[in-house]
């Protein structure tokens, strides 16, 4: 038999069989004492029946005349089912008087007074007369059998219908007090990336509380561990913004004084360089934010209208490469506008950055949520599709990037419940690239 996986299935099978076994073993004891009570009434009835036939059978017989039949039977009114039977039997065996359905080879010849079990029957014999007259009287013994299988009937019956009772009430008691370790696991399950807040752990059994402290002391020191890496992430990144900028602008104004074209040049690299560490340290900082948590809005809003917002702010500085599908209607949703903002921009970055030079990029949104971000060129092998959404990971291509684009669209996916999908080839084309994010509609209300 296999073991019920749950704690509370192997509680409420074990204590009901416990119990069934005790509620057997009392039921058996209780059978055994109360067959030994039955055949003492039905013992006691049976010499009861003999010593008060006894004396009328003497009567019948001396009285008797003696022309008349040495044994005679004794009718009866009407027709029934005769258990007690009897024969009266003078000193030499012969029979005298006998119940009309006594059968003479039931009764074996006396030996004594008292009771005497044959493999059919339980008699009782008695004398009168010093000893001249005797009574024997015979009950089968399947009626007592039957008597007793109807009782141990009686209390099986009850022992059936308890069983699955108890069986019932078992697991309706232990689920009624694993309840608060059912919400403690619910709490458990429900921690996402982002939150790793306690656990409350009210109403837990003394014994499962060392089990809940342990839990949220993990938590909490999984909590700082991940604050202090992305604090010191995003602190950088920012502390990284005023330096970067001031050497950017110090080494524009060298390019325009440069007195010759080879300092010139080579003040453009250092340009280009740190232009390539402003954008990476930008990442770093949304990366942070992804990771962090705090990406839900306080209310739904319209993604359309923040991405509506995002393609118009990049059409400016791409030459109008992007094609815009938008609903008619809004499309709500529970994530933040900031950081639905951050991964389209981000999505659509990766697209004009990595797609065909001067290829249009599609940009949709379904009703549903649905974001889709397509651009056409080489399609991208299925081992490195999977690896994309890798920091610092990037695909066979040669423009400039900071290999956190598709990163951070993960990282913020996985954040506010949403999904995060590449597919290369895009959906009905023979290459190209498409990215699509779809949101969690758990939010809303």
């Amino acid at each position: 038999m296999r073991h019920p996986a749950s704690l509370q299935g192997r509680l409420s099978l074990w204590l009901t069989l416990g119990a069934a076994v005790l509620w057997t073993l009392a039921a058996a004891l209780t059978a055994g004492q109360l067959r030994d009570e039955m055949n003492a009434v039905f013992d006691s009835a049976l010499e009861e029946a003999g010593q008060r036939l006894l004396p009328l059978a003497v009567r019948d017989i001396i009285g008797r005349d003696e022309e008349d039949s040495p044994s005679q039977g004794v009718t009866t009114l009407r027709a029934h089912e005769e258990l007690l039977t009897y024969v009266v039997r003078d000193a030499d065996g012969r029979v005298l008087l006998y119940s009309h359905r006594a059968d003479p080879a039931v009764f074996p010849p006396v030996t004594g007074m008292g009771f005497t079990t044959t493999p059919t029957h339980r008699i009782y014999s008695d004398s009168a007369l010093q000893g001249t007259i005797t009574i024997s009287v015979a009950e089968p013994l399947a009626h007592r059998h039957a008597a007793a299988r109807k009782a141990l009937a009686g209390l099986a019956l009850p022992l059936a219908l308890i069983v699955p009772a108890s069986l019932l009430g078992v697991w309706a008691a232990v689920r009624a007090a694993m309840a608060p370790i059912r919400r403690f696991r619910e709490g458990i399950e429900a921690r996402g990336r982002g939150d790793l807040s306690p656990i409350p752990a009210e109403g837990l059994p003394s014994e499962f509380r060392p089990n809940a402290r342990a839990v949220n002391h993990l938590l909490d020191r999984l909590r700082r561990a991940l604050q202090a890496e992305r604090s010191f992430t995003a602190n950088s990144a920012h502390e990284l913004r005023t330096p970067v900028a001031g050497a950017l602008a110090q080494v524009q104004r060298l390019v325009l004084e440069a007195p010759d074209d080879a300092t010139r040049a080579r003040a453009r690299e250092v340009e280009t360089a740190l232009q390539r560490l402003a954008r990476l340290s930008e990442k770093l900082m949304q990366l942070a934010r992804a990771e962090g948590g705090r990406l839900q809005a306080e209310a739904p809003v319209d993604l359309a209208a923040v991405l509506r917002m995002v393609v118009a702010d990049m059409t400016r500085d791409n030459g109008g490469r992007i094609d815009l599908a938008l609903p008619e209607a809004g499309v709500p949703s529970a994530i933040d506008p900031d950081t639905f903002a951050i991964l389209a921009r981000n999505l659509i970055e990766n697209a004009l950055r990595h797609g065909d030079h001067g290829g249009r990029v599609e940009v949709s949104l379904s009703p549903a949520g649905l974001l889709r971000v397509v651009n056409a060129g080489p399609a991208v092998p299925a081992d490195r599709l999977g690896r994309l959404t890798r920091p610092f990971e990037r695909g066979a291509t040669e423009a400039q990037g900071s290999g956190l684009g598709l990163a951070i669209a993960q990282a913020i996916a996985e954040g506010t419940g949403g999904r995060l999908d590449l597919l290369s080839p895009a959906e009905g084309r023979a290459d190209g690239f498409e990215a699509r994010f779809s949101t969690s509609r758990a939010g809303l209300r």
